[in-house]
């Protein structure tokens, strides 16, 4: 008897429901082009470069690969687990039926919390970015400063999220194709930057000269690796945003997989191309633009982008920004109302989210919900404490590695019968699995430890524990008072009757 690939015609999965979306309608070049969008590039990359090279130097291209790895492998227990239960809920879905209803309604709610906080911080990065960009063509700083006025600041942050929910809701091929044309200018005007640097990079007085040195972690402090490996696994998040629409895309069962797998190694050689640019041109200098000087570690295009490419084409870079998290907030609210949805499906949350709109056939009142969401947690946190807003950014770390470790973890322990027979199946169902696992969960308490200081995040604490370990945590666990509360309301699913534990089925050759 051998395990044989999973099919339609031999689905072990026969407790799945179909939520009502748009099948057939994501091929595989559109799933690689919604995940890198969720992944945001542009954005991500002016904001983690300088981070990161401000404690790693010219380390940052090791660390990139680093952070690459167990998101990787985490990657193939994606894809090994779509072939046999392709549904939206993913995360939810997966280690729900591998270790539990507990278990999986955690990690589901530790996803929603992620995606919920990434949307409203990309809309107040859009915020910022379009104020500034707007102020700088006319030339005008009080523009460029209006961002900086809180009822400015969260009256255009709600326009924004208000504009993506719509988006969103009218449906994934709205959604296609309004991203091929921003993943495209983003990934474009990456490129050109990242030629124009290294081309620049002669004339440059901080400049250094390419070196494989940047490609290996010797010399490295360990402290220093770490901070820098939990910036970059960050900087990946998003790719399973691929997953998310299974039940739309065209063959749902291999489609999903091979897209996050592209999409990742395609973050990954952007990812490399630019930093190692920006290090060629700008240095690792203390002052000015070098990737040491902490004042530029927040926004390093900001710094680099006039030096590199003249006036007025810097502006471009500043633009490819904001188009990347406009098109990151709109796709983030794939991954966010799927597992709404899924979860309110098999009845882990109450039924009105479990509604898909007639016409668009998307999941209605689970993404009216979370731009709500999104716009609520932006404006209260804004108004009553913007320390306690970047804290919460700081956290998401903490959620992204619970929630695809215990996916991968996950893939491990439901193939773990058919794990060794055959090398695929070792390899692809065990060993990158639980080697992405273990690499999660290392980087997960490591920053359990570090957040646990004052001195991580933005120095605020609560009986000298830091406030990121506290809402990271803290918002957990919260979920756990929730959890309790839905078993006595609705104890269907936590008994197991809609969405139940299996183990994969054998299926004999032919």
């Amino acid at each position: 008897m051998e395990i044989q690939q999973h099919d339609p015609q031999h689905q072990a999965e026969g407790d799945l429901k179909s939520k009502g979306l748009s099948g057939g309608s994501v091929g595989l070049i559109g799933g690689i082009i919604l995940a890198i969008s969720c992944v945001a590039p542009a954005y991500t990359l002016t904001a983690t470069i300088g981070l990161i090279g401000s404690d790693d130097g010219t380390k940052i291209p090791v660390i990139f690969i680093a952070g690459f790895i167990p998101m990787f492998f985490a990657a193939f227990a994606y894809r090994e687990m779509n072939k046999v239960a392709p549904d939206c809920g993913t995360s939810f879905t997966w280690t729900t039926k591998a270790f539990g209803p507990y278990i999986g309604w955690l990690g589901g709610w530790a996803a929603i919390l992620a995606t919920i906080i990434v949307l409203s911080n990309l809309a107040g990065v859009g915020v910022q970015f379009v104020y500034q960009f707007i102020g700088d063509i006319l030339n005008n700083e009080d523009i460029s400063n209006l961002w900086t006025n809180n009822v400015v600041n969260v009256i255009t942050c709600v326009a924004f999220l208000a504009i993506a929910t719509a988006v969103a809701y009218r449906g994934i091929t709205t959604t296609e194709r309004l991203q091929f044309v921003l993943v495209g200018f983003q990934m474009i005007v990456l490129v050109i930057f990242g030629i124009a640097a290294i081309v620049e990079s002669s004339s440059s007085p901080t400049g250094l000269p390419f070196s494989w040195e940047w490609f290996s972690p010797a010399g490295m402090t360990l402290s220093a690796f770490i901070a820098g490996l939990s910036g970059s696994i960050f900087a990946f998040w998003g790719w399973d945003s691929a997953l998310t629409v299974n039940e739309e895309s065209k063959d749902s069962s291999s489609t999903p997989g091979r897209a996050a797998i592209l999409a990742v190694i395609s973050i990954l050689l952007t990812y490399l191309l630019v930093s190692i640019a920006v290090i060629m041109y700008a240095g690792v200098g203390t002052e000015g633009i070098g990737l040491g000087n902490e004042e530029i570690a927040d926004n390093v295009f900001g710094a680099v982008a006039e030096p590199v490419l003249g006036s007025p084409w810097y502006l471009l870079l500043f633009l490819a920004v904001i188009v990347s998290s406009a098109a990151s907030l709109i796709t983030t609210f794939l991954p966010t109302s799927r597992t709404i949805l899924a979860m309110a499906t098999y009845k882990a949350l109450p039924q009105t989210f479990a509604k898909v709109h007639p016409k668009y056939l998307t999941p209605s009142t689970a993404t009216i919900t979370a731009g709500i969401g999104a716009a609520a947690f932006y404006t209260f946190l804004t108004f009553v404490s913007p320390r306690t807003l970047l804290d919460t950014i700081y956290s998401i770390g903490i959620m992204i590695c619970f929630y695809y470790g215990l996916t991968a973890f996950a893939c491990v322990w439901y193939f773990r019968k058919e794990a060794f027979d055959g090398f695929n199946s070792f390899l692809f169902k065990f060993l990158l699995p639980l080697l992405g696992g273990i690499g999660l969960v290392f980087v997960f308490i490591i920053t359990l430890r570090d957040s646990y200081s004052p001195d991580y995040g933005s120095g605020a604490e609560i009986g000298g524990v830091g406030l990121v370990f506290i809402l990271g945590v803290g918002l957990i666990l919260f979920g756990v008072i929730i959890m309790a509360i839905l078993r006595v309301k609705t104890p269907d699913f936590f008994k197991g009757k809609t969405l139940h534990r299996d183990t994969p089925v054998l299926i004999p050759n032919d």
